[in-house]
């Protein structure tokens, strides 16, 4: 069930409205049953994987809480184990079988190869994945106890706004909501609903506009020149940022319509003037929760600088590889975790003072240092990413010359950064979604609402697929 459908738009309004109708002691139960029902709109059979999971970390966590020594960290390993052993079999075992039978036919060791299995990937077991770890993890460090509702910590992991592509959620900040009593408050509704119809307007007025373009050269990289690959890797560029952050939008907005709050996971992120700052601004829970669980068990910056460069490198290593299994999100990670490296040689600080022409030189540089990165993201495999690298770099003399499949894709694509641009760098610079209530009077949410159901009916792509971090 995606988001961008009628189907999800008449689950979001009957399931709203029976939330609000149902005493607080039953709400719980309907968000899980409601999630439950989300969740097996994908693959019905998959839900038990997640039952299996959050059955075992229920489990660890009050284990760990009562134990003392050692076996507080046996009950911790437990739960990583199942989570990460979950995670690797359906994501990793057939890119390492590929690798392994490729090492072996190299070295001519055996002619025996590794079975490969015709598994699925299941929709969000990534982000379920770290969701979960992050609850164990800050029940043996004693920043959260044990919860002791079973209901109640299954939907911590399954709550259906979040549950497919985030925020990853922390404990601290949504199991306590599950208890608060969430009474209809009119105005924020309408903000959370005005930020799902920006969402919306995101995905499928400019995300899936510009997706049009991406896929027409990307998947025919052979026949495009490399002005073509260039300007292909821009719209891409906005096209990512537009899906994940319209389902973030989306997944807030949802949230918020009954009362919770979840995380921030993207504040304008190409307005950043460097990586470190980018990483800052793009998939915050995501990069927050590599830095607390990852960068600072390695040894964040406390062990010299050598290896601080080394941690960083990993851990954007690691989480290449969260994105995908392929070589192509192993490189991206890499590149990622260089710039890190290098910004923290050179000394770059993000809070720096510099005049208007140097913060929008180093904006253009970090934009492009980002670009290249998203090469590997968006390549079917890691041969095409260099083709396409290389023929960018070396761009065609003729400007014109396989620039555009069709010349009629010149007018959305152009308006669809254009209103990006206006919206994101021109209204939500000066207001934000708390300044959209109807407290401060109707003109302004109403113009804004409007505006964006016209723009979305007149250039909204109604065959868009499936959000791209679904595939996570």
């Amino acid at each position: 069930m995606l988001f961008n459908s009628i189907a999800f738009l008449v689950f979001f309004i009957v399931v709203t409205a029976l939330y609000y109708a149902l005493p607080h002691r039953f709400r719980w139960l309907l968000l899980l049953l409601a999630s439950s029902g989300f969740y097996m709109a994908f693959i019905p059979a998959y839900v038990l994987i997640l039952f299996f999971t959050i059955g075992i970390d229920y489990v660890a966590g009050i284990q760990i809480e009562r134990a003392q020594g050692p076996r507080r960290k046996h009950y911790l390993i437990l739960s990583l184990v199942a989570n990460l052993g979950v995670l690797a079999f359906f994501k990793y075992y057939n890119f390492f079988t590929d690798n392994v039978n490729a090492l072996v036919a190299g070295l001519h060791l055996t002619p025996y190869e590794l079975p490969y299995l015709n598994i699925i990937l299941p929709i969000g077991l990534s982000f379920h994945t770290f969701q979960a770890m992050s609850y164990t993890i800050e029940v043996y460090r004693g920043n959260f106890p044990a919860e002791r509702h079973l209901g109640i910590y299954a939907l911590y992991v399954m709550f259906y706004p979040q549950m497919v592509a985030g925020p990853i959620e922390r404990p601290q900040n949504i199991l306590p909501q599950f208890y608060k009593v969430q009474r209809f408050d009119f105005e924020q509704t309408i903000i959370g609903l005005q930020r799902m119809l920006w969402g919306l307007f995101k995905k499928v007025a400019i995300g899936d506009v510009l997706g049009q373009y991406v896929n027409s050269v990307y998947d025919n990289y052979p026949m495009h020149s490399g002005l073509a690959l260039l300007l292909a890797t821009y719209a891409f560029a906005i096209q990512i940022y537009c899906d994940f952050s319209g389902y973030s939008d989306m997944a807030l907005g949802a949230a918020q319509v009954m009362g919770f709050r979840l995380m921030e996971n993207f504040r304008m992120p190409y307005a950043a003037k460097s990586v470190t700052e980018f990483w800052r601004r793009w998939h915050i829970s995501l990069s927050s929760w590599l830095r607390d669980y990852l960068y600072v068990a390695l040894g964040g910056s406390r062990d010299g600088r050598w290896r601080t460069y080394r941690n960083l490198l990993l851990t954007m290593l690691l989480g290449g590889l969260w994105h995908g299994a392929s070589w192509n999100f192993v490189v991206w990670g890499f590149l990622n975790g260089l710039y890190l490296s290098v910004e923290k040689l050179l000394g770059v600080r993000v809070d720096a003072p510099l005049s208007g022409p140097a913060k929008l030189g180093r904006m253009l540089v970090t934009f492009h240092l980002i670009c290249l990165t998203w090469v590997f993201f968006r390549a079917p495999d890691f041969s095409q990413a260099l083709y396409i690298v290389g023929h960018i770099v070396a761009a065609p003399a003729s400007f014109t010359d396989g620039l555009l499949p069709t010349t009629n894709i010149w007018v959305p694509m152009l308006l669809a950064v254009g209103l990006l641009l206006l919206v994101e760098f021109g209204f939500l610079r000066r207001y934000t979604f708390q300044q959209l209530s109807p407290r401060t009077g109707w003109g302004r949410p109403l113009a804004v609402s409007l505006a964006l159901t016209v723009l979305i009916l007149c250039f909204g792509v109604s065959s868009g697929g499936q959000f791209i971090y679904f595939q996570f």
